[in-house]
């Protein structure tokens, strides 16, 4: 086994490109990455570590039982990292047999290989291997304005085909500890935000379409309510739990940072106002908002759509626990990691220009190791 070898699952993803970012960054380990390269999977996001003597890639499917094995047995890791999943709620209404595919035989065939590889350890390489599985608060159903937030002891209730998915492999993963004895340890994180997500979530779709003069869609009223955890500060904690966390323990991650959609949607737009304002943006020099009036502010644009099915009202995440036990903190608040965001994606317009054209699938960059 190579004791500093870490196998990141979906690491051509939203929060596995920031993950894979932050382990050649700031820790020492040999980084092995395996994507599927769906459409959400895109190596331009690694573009800068690509050639790094500690990465490497391999396009795999998780689906594919074989090929994980193949994986395991080539590079036999410390530690796994498992963040490989379908993610868009919408899409899971839409086609949830991804979800199931992905999200729970895909998660079974990584617990199947890794408690292969545990069985031809020595007692002193079993003792340091580590399997963390990344799942969502979404798995615990929804919340009413006066409840507590989420503990690692909240019952499940998932209400939606993507969050039933990730139910049932925090399920897995936990029978695999207690049966097989798999050294595993489960995150539960609130809604991720930051560099390199992909333009179908909120944030994205926000600043994206303010920028483009399209209209601001919002679901319903605008009052679901999210905690919206930075995505930095969330791989710092991922990296901590597998290093310090205890095993068989699951920790929440939060941002503690509730806000109602329409608020964070409004503050998007005020941040893209100063950054870059709409009185100067070419795409809206001819648009006039819904009472016939010049587009001088981004907010203008926001538009109330039709809910979607099953749309929990609020998710909430206590991370008392990470907090007291592994002294992690997240360090952006809303100001902060919004402001960061915004000009992320400003500065980086060929980043996701190329994803609004297709551009980026057309040429996967480094899909030999």
């Amino acid at each position: 086994m190579n004791s500093s070898t870490i196998l990141v699952t979906g690491g051509a993803g939203f929060i596995g490109s920031n993950l894979v970012h932050y382990l050649i960054q700031a820790a020492p380990h040999r980084v092995i990455n395996i994507d599927k390269l769906t459409y959400a999977g895109n190596l331009e996001s690694l573009q800068a570590i690509q050639n790094h003597q500690r990465y490497q890639f391999r396009q795999v499917d998780i689906t594919d039982a074989e090929a994980v094995r193949s994986v395991f047995d080539e590079f036999t890791p410390q530690y796994v990292m498992h963040l490989a999943a379908e993610s868009h709620v919408d899409r899971s209404i839409d086609g949830p047999d991804a979800f199931i595919q992905t999200n729970v035989v895909g998660t079974m065939n990584l617990l199947q290989a890794a408690r292969r590889q545990l069985a031809s350890l020595t007692t002193e390489q079993q003792s340091s291997f580590r399997f963390l599985h990344v799942s969502t608060d979404e798995v615990y159903g929804s919340l009413s304005l006066s409840d507590p937030a989420f503990t690692e002891t909240t019952a499940y209730d998932p209400h939606s085909p993507y969050s039933a998915s990730k139910a049932s492999s925090d399920h897995l993963a936990r029978a695999w500890a207690d049966t097989f004895g798999l050294p595993v340890l489960i995150t539960n994180c609130s809604n991720n935000y930051g560099p390199y997500q992909f333009p179908e979530k909120l944030i994205p779709v926000v600043i994206l379409k303010a920028l483009r003069g399209d209209s601001i869609p919002v679901y319903g009223k605008g009052e679901n309510i999210r905690d919206w955890l930075y995505v930095e500060d969330h791989v710092k904690a991922l990296y901590q739990v597998i290093m310090q966390g205890r095993v068989g323990q699951t920790y929440n991650i939060g941002g503690n940072n509730e806000r109602r959609n329409i608020d964070l949607v409004k503050k998007l737009c005020e941040i893209l106002d100063q950054l870059q304002p709409a009185t100067a943006n070419p795409a809206l020099a001819d648009k006039r908002d819904a009472a016939g009036q010049p587009i001088i502010r981004y907010e203008q644009l926001i538009k109330f759509v039709a809910d979607r099915p099953g749309h929990d009202l609020r998710y909430a995440i206590n991370s008392n626990k990470i907090q007291q036990e592994l002294s992690w903190q997240p360090q952006e608040n809303f100001e902060t990691g919004f402001r960061k965001t915004v000009q992320w994606y400003l500065d980086n317009q060929l980043w996701w220009q190329r994803i609004l054209s297709g551009d980026y699938r057309l040429e996967r960059l480094g899909t030999a190791s």
